[in-house]
């Protein structure tokens, strides 16, 4: 029942794009992540970018703007603001958003969703395609420890999706929101009370989706987490899924994670996506900021074209087309099931006219 196809991938509709690509032709990204600030009010016992510090700065609005619009006309297609701090956190996220629309990009927004207040929510709701709160417990005792933050932003934050879920109803937005949780053995046992409390809210989906350790990640507690020891779960939360809302277990990409390999020798999806980082700096990867191997550029120095035409990149896809060792990536990466797609395109198998 995974309607938005969050365990896959959605490059088969951008046929002429990958047309492109395979013709050899350079190509815009059809996505983006985009990180307004990298400080965050919240200290996840898992997080991956614990690595960047937490640093309070924040994107230019008006540089930025001006690179969205310039984005759209080169044909970037969706923007997640998100990356490595929490992106309400930006005091001019609002109009961000407002203006990412009017470039005619999609916006989505993953959060903790603290800070989703309903001046926000009034003022950008209808402007978004879905929002993803990350929410990692069922209870606030436990998503305390969890979040590293004071117990009482568990009640907001699901006051905060009631008022959103209402205020779509009362608009006609057609917004998706959703919950998700990373599962882990402190966890665990909530994810049903979880869901429960997530259908009552009114909310499309809860994912639940494995941890996947991040290269530079200071924090390795949960590096050893086996997820067949939770497979049992899939099954369990069978029983909250109706028309208008589902349970996304992420069970494919959890026995990625057990199995620990990837299926294909290069990584291909770069041209596809890109990531922009709080002080500006484009980057080919977002598991290997701060890597010059995979720098390109930044926005506050020049237009996103020159970089993504310029030297930089071209050097960084020679480097990553003939050095880089895949084995050695992040398991589950957010481009793994493209790069996986793409690898069968260059290799197909056998008898591929006997479709």
């Amino acid at each position: 029942m995974d309607k938005y196809n969050i365990d896959s991938h959605k490059l088969v509709y951008h046929v002429n794009r990958v047309n492109d690509w395979l013709e050899g032709e350079n190509i815009y990204p059809i996505y983006a992540e985009i990180s307004p600030t990298g400080a965050c009010n919240h200290r996840c016992v898992f997080c991956g970018l614990d690595f960047m510090e937490y640093k309070p700065r924040f994107l230019d609005k008006e540089i930025l703007e001006e690179r969205l619009f310039e984005m759209g006309s080169l044909g970037l297609k969706s923007i997640m603001y998100a990356g490595e701090g929490e992106p309400l956190l930006h005091k001019e996220i609002g109009d961000i958003i407002l203006c990412t629309k009017k470039a005619g990009i999609d916006v989505a927004v993953t959060t903790n969703g603290v800070l989703l207040n309903k001046k926000l929510v009034d003022k950008t709701l209808g402007s978004i395609e879905w929002i993803k709160i990350s929410i990692n417990a069922g209870t606030k005792e436990t998503y305390s420890k969890i979040h590293g933050t004071n117990p009482n932003d568990f009640d907001r934050v699901v006051d905060n999706l009631r008022y959103a879920v209402g205020v779509r109803a009362e608009n006609g937005h057609k917004t998706a929101i959703g919950m998700q949780l990373l599962l882990l053995p402190d966890n665990w046992q909530e994810v049903e009370l979880l869901a429960e409390k997530a259908k009552d809210i009114g909310l499309d989906y809860l994912v639940v989706k494995p941890y996947s350790q991040h290269l530079l990640g200071k924090s390795t507690a949960y590096k050893n987490v086996k997820y067949s020891d939770y497979s049992h779960l899939a099954c369990a939360l069978e029983k909250f899924n109706d028309k208008k809302f589902n349970v996304i277990f992420r069970m494919d990409t959890m026995n990625k994670w057990d199995e620990g390999k990837h299926e294909y020798e290069q990584c291909l999806a770069l041209p596809f996506w890109s990531y922009i980082d709080a002080g500006g700096n484009v980057w080919g990867c977002s598991c290997f900021l701060g890597n010059e191997n995979f720098y390109y550029g930044n926005i506050n120095d020049n237009t996103f074209e020159a970089i993504w035409t310029g030297e930089k990149r071209k050097t960084s896809l020679q480097w990553v087309n003939s050095e880089l060792d895949t084995s050695q990536c992040r398991v589950n990466c957010r481009m793994d099931k493209i790069n996986k797609y793409l690898w069968e395109l260059k290799h197909p198998v056998e008898h591929v006219n006997f479709i």
